[in-house]
């Protein structure tokens, strides 16, 4: 989870350190023990505690304490999409509506399990999140892939869909749900975000960039399309940098257009702490007009990320120090 939100790149990175590498035993340890103390009051109806959600619901709530029953046990039969989220996260309360929303149109055939990481560390630790939102597919006990950021919509149902192609076999609740009429919602996909999205694809950026600013002059407020423009922003510059630029900057500091393309370098190959320092330490070293276009930089590079990774927020805090 150290590419900047929203990317393939990321995706499968995330994907990838999953793979074979999260161990869910201690977590089901945990919440076996737990489920094997007595429950709390339930208050008049006596202590048989909170009621459990029925089979059929779109949105779980997780705690550690049933973590293995609503995440671990279920998905041996459907499809379970853990959502990593916090009250304070800007970005999941994006994300969250779309994918319950999603879910309950599947008609059972996947389901989001939501976990609070503020009242649940350990379950974010389980999963390595660095950063929320971040979303990972469970199936037959075990992570199949994950993302983290708040992709655009079509992105995220081409993700679940081809989950649920990747599973049908396996899972018989995807089956059994699209037998009774669910399965994934065959919406028409916002041709806004296809043309800008089939543009990045074939890695036309200036085409992939005016599509998506097309949008932002219609809906400045589009939290989506002002994510996926910066990422198409950054990918363009990252794939046109020097390749010798690291060796140039780091030979000569006060080559500034060595250091930005430097530091793009560090973020695409995911050394997210040097890049951001290298272009602070440039801040310290420059004034006026060089001092504006390092931090005008830096700051873009921030809005690749989760505004509450601790990466970022460190990174302010040195960015305002270098600056006063």
């Amino acid at each position: 989870m150290t590419q900047p939100r929203g990317s393939a790149a990321k995706s499968a990175a995330l994907s990838a350190a999953l793979s074979g590498a999260v161990d869910l035993s201690a977590l089901k340890a945990r919440a076996e023990a737990a489920q094997r103390q007595p429950a709390p009051s339930a208050g008049p109806a006596g202590g048989e505690g909170p009621p459990r959600p029925a089979s059929g619901d779109a949105v779980i709530d997780v705690t550690e304490a049933t973590f293995q029953a609503e995440v671990v046990e279920r998905s041996l039969h459907q499809l379970v999409v853990v959502d990593l989220w916090a009250e304070w996260c800007g970005p999941c309360k994006q994300l969250s509506p779309v994918l319950e929303r999603m879910a309950g149109e599947s008609g059972g055939a996947w389901v989001v399990a939501k976990v609070d990481v503020d009242a649940n560390p350990r379950i974010a630790q389980l999963f390595g999140a660095q950063s929320i939102p971040t979303i990972v597919a469970i199936a037959g006990g075990q992570p199949v892939d994950a993302f983290s950021g708040a992709l655009p919509e079509p992105e995220i149902r081409k993700w679940i869909n081809a989950l649920l192609d990747a599973l049908r076999d396996k899972l018989p609740g995807i089956r059994d749900a699209e037998a009774a009429g669910g399965g994934p919602a065959e919406e028409p996909e916002d041709p806004r975000f296809t043309e800008a999205e089939e543009a990045f694809e074939r890695g036309d950026f200036a085409a992939a960039q005016a599509a998506y600013e097309r949008i932002l002059d219609v809906e400045p407020a589009n939290e989506l399309a002002k994510n996926a423009l910066a990422q198409v922003k950054f990918t363009a510059r990252a794939e046109s940098a020097d390749p010798d630029a690291r060796a140039k900057a780091d030979a000569d500091p006060s080559d500034l257009a060595a250091q930005l393309d430097a530091a793009d370098l560090d973020i695409a190959e995911n050394d997210v702490e040097a890049g951001f320092k290298r272009l602070i330490d440039a801040v310290r070293r420059t004034a006026g007009e060089d001092r504006n276009k390092v931090r005008e930089h830096l700051v873009a590079l921030f809005d690749l990320f989760d505004p509450a990774d601790d990466r970022v927020m460190k990174a302010r805090r040195d960015l305002a120090s270098a600056l006063f």
